[in-house]
């Protein structure tokens, strides 16, 4: 891939379609801040084909949520709620930026940070968030491959469920099924398992908002459902690298020991962090400054912007 000043997006069909007619706002604002540099655009769909064939093509390319494939490729990525987005080489969260800047609470105005806590908070969660419970257990939002641990893991989900039984003895616990997951029935068949070892484990399909709202904290890999249990002030247990980790009891960091008594320890300062990392380390494209924050972020990553 040539230097020339020329900007492919790789995006799925529906983003495609939007893209194209003009009516995805933060595509928009990529466009509108590489053309003012000289660049030209243009659009291909992803298919593992299309991908493979940006290598080839002259100039730069950028995908929704796929692996760069190559050093003129970057990656974008929704943060969990729009309107924020991160421009990054690599899909791997516990790779971006971030995940790898030290977050200082002293920095952060608190004013400032409990008035945008309170309003994003509102606006996704309304009443929800506002009067949360504590009811004695433990609210485990699972994901996929239960039985496996990948790169990025401290462990398989099944051993993290075993660990959380055995580091908390007191307490309840819920292992949610993730909605968009197929289990296997060798899966369930070990879930099962744990269940009849353990009396106070139940694994069943659950509501988020609910458990977030009841729950006394969230254990998972490195499920969303943790970030957003920041807005019913509910701590955490990471198993798994990710972005949002500065707060979170961190079993990577920490250990289980550690991270067990930190999670059951003195509150986390939530408004100072979201803010943090929302407003100043990630790109709220309804803001003022979204074209300067995403000239910076292509910058960074050495575009001639």
């Amino acid at each position: 891939m040539s230097s020339i000043k020329h900007l492919d997006f790789y995006l799925e069909p529906e983003l495609l379609q939007s893209a194209r007619a003009g009516q995805h706002n933060f595509i928009g604002k990529i466009i509108e801040v590489v053309e003012q540099a000289g660049f030209s655009t243009g659009f291909h769909g992803n298919s593992l084909q299309d991908r493979s064939a940006s290598r080839d093509r002259p100039g730069f390319a950028m995908f929704h949520m796929d692996e760069p494939e190559g050093p003129r490729t970057l990656t974008f990525r929704r943060v969990y709620h729009y309107p924020f987005w991160q421009i990054e080489p690599t899909t791997k969260r516990w790779e971006w930026r971030v995940a790898e800047k030290k977050f200082n609470a002293e920095k952060v105005d608190p004013q400032e940070a409990h008035r945008f806590y309170t309003y994003w908070r509102k606006r996704m969660f309304a009443e929800s968030a506002e009067n949360p419970t504590k009811e004695g257990f433990i609210y485990v939002p699972l994901q996929g491959r239960l039985t496996e641990r990948r790169s990025f893991q401290t462990c398989s989900p099944l051993e993290m469920l075993v660990s959380t039984l055995q580091h908390d003895p007191a307490r309840r616990v819920i292992a949610a099924l993730h909605p968009n997951e197929v289990y296997s029935a060798s899966e369930m068949s070990k879930l099962n398992t744990l269940v009849t070892r353990f009396p106070r484990l139940k694994v069943q399909k659950a509501d988020m908002i609910d458990m977030l709202r009841r729950c006394d904290y969230v254990v998972t890999q490195n499920s969303s459902a943790a970030f957003n249990g920041y807005f019913f002030r509910k701590p955490c247990v990471l198993f798994a690298r990710v972005d949002f980790h500065h707060i979170a009891a961190d079993v990577y960091t920490e250990g289980l020991d550690r991270a067990f008594e930190t999670v059951q320890g003195d509150l986390p300062d939530f408004e100072r962090y979201v803010w943090w990392f929302w407003q100043d380390m990630s790109i709220n494209a309804g803001r003022p400054e979204v074209k300067n924050k995403i000239r910076q972020a292509l910058r960074r990553n050495g575009w001639p912007i």
